[in-house]
């Protein structure tokens, strides 16, 4: 049975995308299907996995379509792109900013705010079964994005960089799952919280993590950190290096980040549940 997870917080920057992307790639090296969706305008999910798979393919995706089209033809498979074995990626594009003014119109009345909610769902149910897992990566704000994202989601992990700006995002990210959960009778559970450190063993991270615990429970928290590393920062630049790709050059950085990833993506599997 797939899983749908939400990534999520509303602070920018805390490393949504980059984990996402990081987790579902590790998911399809360990055998599962992924779907990655980029529900977020900006589209930087979109454009690592692109550049990922221009890089260890040697391949340039065009496409003839757009992810708005796609919604309005009532049919999302059709944008649909295999990145590798395994992955798929439901890409973004500058025109998806017109999402809430198709909801509109689409549902014109000022009570339809739950079926433009539930819209992107009734999408993705149509091709879900196809999948192991679905993760969704969403914009840092308040919107229909975000909303479509969650009420589609069996899981959210609410990603948690270790700075009070993140923390405080995180903590407003929880209130908004709850209020969805009250007005739309949301279905989802939050799977775990993902620290993301903004340096290696600084007095404040180990602050704001002990801070997390003590707020959000420690069973709540993955056990695995995500750790900062430069070369990780580079893979937006140069697509997602695979050590195991022999027709990639890698170094042992690039394999730290691998070996990383695999800790982190199996603690995933446990916090949400495998495919049954």
């Amino acid at each position: 049975m797939v899983k749908v997870i939400t990534f999520g917080n509303f602070k920018g920057g805390t490393g949504k995308t980059t984990n996402s992307c990081m987790i579902s790639y590790r998911l399809a090296k360990q055998g599962y299907k992924v779907l990655l969706a980029d529900l977020d305008p900006q589209a930087n999910a979109t454009a690592l996995y692109l550049k990922t798979k221009q890089v260890q393919n040697n391949e340039v995706v065009k496409f003839d379509n757009t992810l708005m089209n796609a919604i309005s033809n009532d049919d999302i498979s059709t944008i649909v792109t295999k990145i590798r074995d395994n992955l798929y990626l439901l890409p973004s594009f500058a025109d998806f900013t017109s999402y809430p003014i198709f909801l509109e119109k689409k549902y014109p009345n000022t009570d339809d705010q739950y079926k433009r909610a539930k819209h992107f769902s009734n999408l993705l149910d149509k091709i879900k079964d196809d999948y192991d897992y679905i993760i969704i990566d969403t914009p840092p704000t308040v919107s229909v994005y975000t909303d479509s994202a969650l009420m589609a989601s069996d899981g959210v992990i609410i990603v948690l960089q270790t700075q009070e700006r993140s923390y405080v995002g995180a903590e407003a990210f929880i209130s908004y799952l709850q209020e969805l959960v009250s007005n739309y009778d949301a279905d989802f559970n939050i799977a775990g919280i993902l620290p993301v450190l903004l340096k290696n063993n600084s007095q404040v991270d180990q602050s704001i993590l002990e801070q997390a615990e003590a707020e959000f429970d420690k069973d709540n928290i993955f056990k695995n950190v995500v750790k900062n590393m430069e070369r990780l920062k580079r893979y937006d630049i140069i697509g997602i290096v695979d050590p195991d790709l022999k027709t990639q050059k890698h170094d042992m950085h690039d394999m730290r980040v691998d070996a990383l990833y695999k800790k982190i993506t199996n603690e995933f599997v446990e916090r949400v549940g495998k495919d049954e």
